[in-house]
């Protein structure tokens, strides 16, 4: 039995472009290849958010809505904490990490 199945897709001209010059670098040996990878990546980054939503976001919920007055920060505290987490997360041009 067969394992793959034919498909017919469009795609933007600049998106066409880029999976013909990852074939033509020679990253992936056919068009095929680049759009597989990229539907695994996908699912991949899918997967991820669903766990962040079922593990944090949910357990988050929950706990605000069982004690509303003891679980939320002031807008001050949570910006304060966005902008710790960003600062964290920032790439120094200069030595790029």
């Amino acid at each position: 039995m067969r394992t793959t199945r034919s498909l017919s897709i469009t795609l933007p001209h600049d998106m066409a472009e880029m999976v013909r010059a990852k074939v033509s670098s020679g990253q992936y040996a056919t068009e095929s290849e680049v759009v597989r990878d990229g539907l695994r990546i996908l699912a991949t980054r899918d997967s991820i958010v669903e766990k962040w939503l079922r593990e944090e976001v949910a357990a988050t919920f929950d706990a605000v809505e069982a004690d509303p007055a003891g679980t939320t920060a002031s807008a001050a505290e949570t910006w304060r904490q966005l902008q710790a987490h960003m600062d964290a997360k920032a790439v120094d041009p200069a030595s790029g990490k």
